[in-house]
């Protein structure tokens, strides 16, 4: 298993998650996050005054995923989260050992 860790913008959710459902993946966790990657935020202008935006809002997206759809789900994700402009996020990969179903107590395979 492995724990697809992806940060896209805002914009891109919903496009994110129907390219996920179409590969069958319909488990998936959502966060609202802020950060900035190499080019540190960007510079804005409010009321006549420059100020800086060093940290973005972005989503965090975690999905788990077994091996053999992996690769497929990073594609989707990628091609769906594209714009070409900076800022489109990052696709992080985690091995994953196990999960539990906390109800039951059960591990879970996934």
């Amino acid at each position: 298993m492995k724990l697809l860790k992806a940060i896209i913008r805002p914009s891109k959710v919903d496009e994110v998650k129907d390219a996920l459902a179409n590969l069958n993946i319909s488990g998936m966790t959502v966060t609202e996050v802020r950060g900035h990657g190499k080019q540190k935020g960007h510079t804005a202008i409010y009321r006549g005054k420059e100020y800086n935006v060093s940290l973005l809002p972005k989503m965090q997206i975690e999905v788990v995923v077994t091996n053999n759809i992996a690769e497929e789900a990073i594609r989707a994700i990628v091609t769906a989260a594209r714009t070409g402009e900076i800022g489109d996020g990052r696709v992080f990969v985690l091995p994953v050992e196990r999960a539990y179903r906390i109800r039951t107590g059960e591990e879970e395979v996934v």
